[in-house]
């Protein structure tokens, strides 16, 4: 069983900073990636950042230069720094990891597993 647990969210004025932390939990053999998604209502989710074992990272375009993505593997925890906060930023925050877990017959296949989200608001 592998748990996928968000914190960070809250309420900012525009101009602001927030840092979103994810942690995976459970019998993990290892993470492959993780990566911070949002979904603003009546929109689809978007790929906001992301990072994988390697240290190498991605972003939205919209994003680049304002939200950093960090990770600690000793952990298996994912940050988002998010500073200069628009209200275009405004979402829920999900994290997504692929990870292997340990099985009774060993290592089993990577597979997606989904944080519950949280609230980002960005007042104006």
């Amino acid at each position: 069983q592998v748990q996928v647990v968000e914190s960070g969210g809250g309420l900012v004025q525009a101009g602001g900073s927030l840092r979103l932390s994810c942690a995976a939990s459970g019998r993990i053999f290892s993470v492959n990636s993780m990566a911070w998604y949002r979904q603003a209502p009546g929109k689809q989710r978007e790929l906001v950042a992301s990072i994988i074992s390697g240290g190498n990272t991605a972003y939205k375009d919209s994003v680049k230069g304002r939200f950093t993505i960090s990770r600690d593997n000793a952990k298996n925890t994912v940050y988002l720094q998010m500073t200069s906060l628009k209200p275009e930023d405004t979402a829920v925050y999900y994290c997504e990891t692929i990870l292997q877990t340990m099985g009774v017959s060993g290592v089993m296949d990577p597979r997606y597993y989904w944080g519950q989200g949280t609230q980002v608001t960005v007042s104006s």
